[in-house]
Parts: C-alpha cells; structure tokens; sequence
C-alpha cells in the first residue's frame, strides 16, 4: 500500500477499540492459532505484513520455534506503539512500512503472514503487496493469507456489506467475488490452498496459504 493511499488498521474505528471489537466480531480464536501455526511449521524468520497492534505478531512469536525471528511491519505508528506496549512485545521486532515497499531483505523470510490487509487495497495494491511477499521469501517458503472471501450465509452477507461501506469497495469487491486465489497464484504462488472458511459478523473470513516457486 502506498503512503498516498495508507488505511490505518482501525479504519474509522478509534484504534482503542479495534481489538475489543475484533474479539467481540470476528471469532479469533478459530483462526488467529491456526494462521500462527502454518506460518511457525518449520520457520526460522517469519514476517508479518499489516501487523496493525500485533495480536498475530505476538502469537506468531509465542508459537515459532526458539530462536526464530518474527518482523512485524505496519505503517501506523499509533498501532506500533499499541503493540510495542503488549506483554511478550520484546519478542518481535517492530517496523515501520508499507506493504508495497517492505523493510524486509529479499529471500529472508521462510514465512509472509498477512492477515486482514489485502481487501485494503485495490487490485493493482493487491498485486504490489503479493509481489513484495514473493520478494522477501525464500523460494519454498511460505505464504499464509486471512482474509474476506465471497459472504456466505445471511449474517456474513449483510456484515461485509457493512464492512464495503466502511473499507470501501476498491479493495473489497475482489474479494465478495472470490477473486483473492488469483490474485495470489499471479504473484507467483501457484495453487493456493483454502485452509479454512468462517462466518464472521463482518463476512466468510478465509485462510489461505501457498509455496513460492
């Protein structure tokens, strides 16, 4: 995402309400361990894009083996300074950057998480953000994607129509069309695979993941 075009992570949410309205709406618990784990199989160096105040970051720290690092990168530096005060903080490492332009060395994570970012973004912001996931991970390594696939059921339709009106539908209509697969396997991750969908208040969250070739 550029700076021109920066959401912050609350949207038009206060940021201290995001995570007390996450926990009330969108069922964590079902899926924030299982993105932790995908992502902390096997991983030395994990980077999390779109950290936001680092409720996954700090689960991805807690599941990675000893000694692996976890860098999570966001560009609101009011989130940053919420997760930074977090227990267990001391153990990422906390960045300031853009999803288009990541503060991450080429071929240095075995592990990109992003979770609840890309519907933020347009498709050609969707395409810079998928680009410098493949850039910054190993060949083989691994990809792993929460975000809003096409609504199923009565309350997650009526939910992400809410959501449209508060994200906005550049970045939201790729996803109620079940477009985020392809988006994925473009950027160079052939064959995602859907781990997992949920309904949520908000819409059907899915948890995607894919090998960089």
């Amino acid at each position: 995402m550029s700076a021109a075009r920066y959401v912050p992570a609350a949207g038009r949410f206060a940021l201290r309400l995001y995570d007390p309205v996450l926990r009330l709406t969108m069922r964590e618990g079902r899926w924030r361990g299982a993105v932790a784990a995908l992502a902390a199989d096997g991983s030395s160096s994990i980077a999390e894009v779109g950290a936001g105040t680092g409720a996954q970051s700090l689960l991805l720290a807690s599941s990675a083996r000893q000694g692996a690092q976890v860098v999570a990168v966001d560009g609101d530096p009011s989130a940053l300074a919420v997760a930074r005060a977090k227990p267990g903080a001391e153990r990422v490492r906390w960045v300031r950057g853009l999803a288009d332009a990541l503060p991450v060395e080429s071929g240095w994570a075995d592990a990109v998480v992003m979770t609840l970012l890309l519907h933020h973004l347009d498709g050609g912001g969707k395409r810079a953000a998928l680009a410098e996931a493949a850039r910054v991970l190993r060949p083989g390594g691994r990809l792993v994607v929460a975000d809003w696939g096409p609504p199923r059921g009565l309350l997650p339709s009526l939910g992400f129509r809410a959501l449209t009106a508060i994200d906005g539908a550049a970045g939201t209509a790729d996803h109620a069309a079940g477009r985020l697969p392809s988006f994925i396997a473009q950027a160079g991750f052939p064959d995602p695979r859907r781990r997992m969908r949920i309904g949520t208040v908000w819409g059907t969250l899915e948890l995607l993941t894919a090998e960089r070739r």
